[in-house]
């Protein structure tokens, strides 16, 4: 696997395991608040590595699945204004639906045919 790759299932990864957690942390406490830190930083991370991963195809290397990274490095963006000015439900709500989008991309990632199912399942 290139370092791209390993750095980017890495990250998203360990998003997906601190993100579970800060969703059941007691919400505002010190802990809920520098565990948030360290998901915001693996999802950029994370999202940010997809960018080096271009073996899907599409145009000039890129695919629709890039798009969700865009919105992942915005949404992340939005959340922390949103906390930083005291607007608690739209921080919820960006950061849950971040949240849902790692999900989903990490259910993608297990179509027969990627790199990750086949390193996973064999095949």
């Amino acid at each position: 696997m290139s370092p791209q790759i390993i750095i980017h299932l890495y990250a998203a990864i360990a998003a997906l395991i601190v993100g579970i957690t800060v969703l059941f942390l007691r919400k505002g406490t010190v802990l809920h608040r520098s565990l948030g830190r360290v998901w915001v930083v693996v999802m950029f991370v994370a999202a940010g590595s997809s960018f080096w991963i271009q073996e899907i195809g599409g145009i000039a290397g890129f695919s629709w699945i890039h798009l969700l990274s865009v919105w992942t490095l915005f949404s992340l963006g939005y959340a922390v204004y949103f906390i930083r000015n005291g607007r608690v439900t739209e921080h919820r709500k960006a950061m849950v639906s971040t949240f849902l989008g790692l999900t989903i991309a990490g259910l993608l990632a297990l179509f027969p045919g990627r790199r990750l199912a086949t390193l996973i399942f064999g095949g």
